[in-house]
């Protein structure tokens, strides 16, 4: 009997480990653009990363159970990266649309924003096609905002000019070297309340093309990943649910400035 209750014993003991494995926390790791993108994520001068993405990710995988980590790549890489298995997926204000959805899915929507023009202050803030002729735009490259300038500006007579970076685009603008600078409202929101964005000041916003700009930003996943995918969607609800969303977003001072996932 003795003999019977220690085997018992270990059955349990080895049944119990196994689960305790199973809740364990995984590693996952995704991927942003290298280029400082604040508010949304950007590193400190320790290296850190910061912003109102990164603290949403962390609070995405403290809902999912899952250890994760954040690494910067190239955004005119971050796609092949993702589909050679360099990381589990793209977490970097990266917009949902048709052409992206050819090569990998993508989560939810987890939040929106308009894509704006700004230029030097005192100009002409007529943002039509046709008074743009002859104008050059500078938008980060691979993104829906240079998408946008090559569809409606450029056929009108516009001149297109792209950049690795945000930064250096605005850095651009600053420096007089571009007329105008197309790209996501709340980053560039974030140029424009610091010294380098004195020169300039929001002209508008660009009628929406949800076939360019897309219907918000989500998490990029290989296609096979739907187990991974349904996680997220999950999460994403819940910290909607709780109210997560809107508390980051005030956090930031964004308030009014972004579309958030729906409760629900």
């Amino acid at each position: 009997m003795k003999i019977k209750n220690l085997l018992l014993a270990a059955t349990a003991a080895l049944m119990l480990g196994a689960a305790g494995a199973t809740s364990a926390k995984a590693d996952l790791v995704f991927a942003t653009d290298a280029a400082p993108y604040p508010p949304f994520t950007s590193q400190n001068a320790a290296g850190e990363w910061e912003g109102w993405e990164y603290d949403i990710l962390q609070a995405l995988c403290a809902e999912m159970n899952e250890k994760c980590t954040l690494i910067p790549i190239a955004w005119d890489g971050i796609i092949p990266a993702l589909l050679e298995k360099k990381m589990d997926g793209i977490f970097g204000s990266m917009s949902i649309t048709p052409e992206r959805q050819k090569q990998i899915n993508f989560s939810d929507m987890y939040y929106n924003s308009a894509s704006v023009i700004i230029g030097p202050k005192g100009g002409d803030h007529n943002i039509s096609p046709e008074a743009l002729k002859g104008k050059t735009i500078g938008a980060q490259a691979s993104t829906t905002h240079a998408n946008y300038v090559e569809k409606y500006f450029v056929p009108a007579g516009a001149i297109s000019k792209t950049y690795k970076g945000q930064d250096e685009a605005n850095a651009d603008l600053a420096a007089g070297r571009l007329d105008l600078v197309q790209a996501d409202g709340v980053t560039l929101g974030s140029f424009l309340a610091s010294a380098d964005g004195a020169c300039c000041e929001v002209y508008g916003a660009v009628p929406v093309d949800v076939e360019v700009l897309g219907p918000g930003v989500g998490v990029g996943l290989r296609k096979e990943d739907t187990a991974l995918r349904d996680k997220i969607n999950a999460a994403i609800k819940s910290l909607a649910n709780k109210g997560v969303f809107e508390e980051m977003t005030k956090k930031y001072k964004l308030d009014g400035l972004l579309t958030l996932p729906p409760k629900g």
